[in-house]
């Protein structure tokens, strides 16, 4: 009997102009990854960019994935490069939400779209058909149909030459969304780490702006729960709350503050 794949409630989140929350798991486990879907968050950032494990290596994700869909959440994961064949890689092994670091232009996009598309923009996409993990090794139903429906792949906007060219990325068709980064911003535009600097303000002013007037969902990363509800009435549908790390460091810091007793 073939099984179909559970549902990836984030393509009718966006698709539906709803909020989805999520937070930066920096430590990679599998059972941070099954615990956040039992609190109720929408998705878990990994990050392999700047960490986490190699994307080629296959185990690792499947392990990360097979926790997420023990309590039905599916990780946002950020790839170290846009190169369609790591993004078909990606796929292949069961990651549903791409997300692409560092782009340049619209073309690397639309390149790196397409590749995750069996159809794409009224021809044919780039996409391999084989019987990997995402097809349930062949007995899936619907496959081709399903994972076009159920696949989503965005964009980071962190470099001066992504915000010059905003307008041709949010046309390719098919893009899930953009989501602003504004530390490596400000090290691309000159001001590193000064994002209240007015380049680096007007700058992520511009691709909230362009996005929410194009109809592309925008996501950000938020700094506090005053900064989400404020980007999230300002049109921000994909909002990133923390880290583990940093949940992590805030709750021990403030137990240790308050301990009444002496230390060594």
């Amino acid at each position: 009997m073939a099984h179909a794949r559970q549902t990836n409630d984030l393509p009718a989140t966006l698709r539906d102009d709803e909020v989805a929350l999520g937070l930066l798991d920096s430590t990679y486990s599998p059972t941070v990854m099954e615990f956040c879907g039992e609190l109720g968050l929408d998705f878990v950032w990994l990050d392999l960019e700047h960490g986490g494990p190699d994307p080629w290596h296959a185990g690792r994700l499947e392990t990360l994935l097979l926790a997420g869909e023990r309590t039905g959440i599916d990780p946002l994961v950020r790839l170290p490069d846009t190169d369609p064949t790591l993004v078909r890689k990606a796929l292949d092994i069961g990651v549903r939400n791409v997300f692409l670091p560092r782009v340049e232009s619209a073309e690397e996009v639309r390149r790196a779209v397409r590749s995750a598309r069996f159809r794409y923009d009224g021809g044919p996409g780039d996409r391999g058909l084989a019987a990997p993990r995402a097809s349930r090794w062949g007995l899936a139903e619907d496959y081709v149909e399903r994972e076009d429906e159920q696949t989503v792949v965005g964009t980071t906007i962190e470099t001066a030459a992504a915000v010059a060219a905003i307008d041709e990325i949010l046309a390719v068709p098919d893009l899930g969304f953009v989501f602003i980064g504004p530390f490596d911003l400000s090290v691309s535009l000159g001001h590193p780490g000064e994002l209240d600097h007015p380049d680096v303000r007007d700058a992520v002013e511009r691709v909230r702006s362009s996005a929410v007037d194009a109809g592309v969902p925008v996501g950000g990363l938020g700094f506090g729960m005053d900064d989400v509800n404020e980007k999230a009435a300002s049109g921000y549908q994909l909002l990133h709350l923390g880290s583990t790390t940093g949940a992590l460091q805030q709750m021990v810091t403030e137990w240790l503050d308050a301990f009444e007793g002496d230390r060594s």
